[in-house]
């Protein structure tokens, strides 16, 4: 397999959207389909099979999710409200292979989430407007945007290291937002909506390491909330690097509260890491 080709996205004949291939070794379902039902779980695991991935992960409404708990599917986390602020999201795992199911780290990610928690509602240094702004980007950013995204990460489960990426995303559902200074991009995010459903997933942060120690992050999260309640969004979440003491501790800064963790889940800087998920209701 081409580990080094970006995961397709796919729609399923009934509606259903996944991402899958070998650069996450895995099938992710993005969101179920109209038409889905209870055979839906089993044919994934039967493509899984078929391509040699070791892990299906899945995004589903609560009163969907008895469909993938009856075909062994393992609940790994869970966000309530999601789905237009009334059911809640739930994240479940399926593995094809013992080795995907073993965390090696959980020891130190354990450490890290509680170094997270202690930090709760602890705010950040205020930005340095003299020196730093914040602004959605434009399309004229996206080469600026990828250079940056390639410093940032090696690999990431999605092709944001590709300007032409970056560019149809950013006209059709993902709103990009950068830190300024000196006419020049030293931070990104981004809000990926889904306004059907009413949810933002607040991610793809990525702060150049000479700029790394101004909090950022923070900053950029703090704009993207504002602008995400203005469109009538309801709960913003995130699926942020276990491993990563400085994101965890941004959305806990914030006020998000932790849903769980997500097993060895997305091939993100040349390894696959586990992901933990973070939300708000934000209206």
């Amino acid at each position: 397999m081409n580990r080094h080709v970006p995961d397709r996205l796919e729609t399923l004949p009934c509606g259903s959207i996944i991402q899958h291939g070998p650069y996450n070794d895995r099938i992710y379902l993005l969101k179920l389909g109209d038409g889905s039902n209870g055979d839906l779980p089993f044919d994934l695991v039967r493509r899984a099979e078929r391509s040699g991935y070791s892990k299906i992960f899945v995004k589903v409404p609560s009163h969907r999710s008895n469909w993938f708990f009856q075909a062994g599917y393992v609940e790994e986390a869970s966000i309530p409200g999601l789905y237009n602020g009334c059911d809640a999201g739930i994240f479940l795992g399926y593995y094809l292979e013992g080795r995907r199911a073993s965390e090696t780290e959980a020891a130190n990610l354990d450490a890290i989430l509680r170094l997270a928690l202690s930090r709760a509602g602890t705010p950040a240094a205020p930005l340095d407007t003299n020196r730093f702004s914040i602004r959605r980007c434009r399309e004229r950013d996206v080469e600026e945007m990828a250079s940056i995204y390639r410093a940032v990460f090696p690999t990431y489960p999605f092709p944001i290291h590709n300007p032409a990426y970056l560019l149809d995303t950013m006209r059709s559902h993902v709103d990009y937002f950068g830190v300024e200074t000196g006419k020049k991009l030293v931070a990104l995010s981004s809000a990926e909506m889904d306004l059907s459903a009413e949810n933002v997933e607040m991610t793809d942060f990525a702060t150049l390491t000479r700029w790394q120690s101004h909090s950022l992050g923070v900053h950029l999260l703090f704009q993207m909330e504002k602008r995400m309640k203005h469109k009538g969004i309801k709960t913003a979440y995130t699926i942020s690097r276990a491993k990563s003491p400085g994101m965890n501790i941004t959305f806990s800064r914030l006020g998000y509260a932790y849903g769980g963790r997500l097993t060895n889940n997305t091939n993100i800087s040349a390894h696959i890491e586990s992901m933990n998920i973070w939300y708000k209701a934000i209206s």
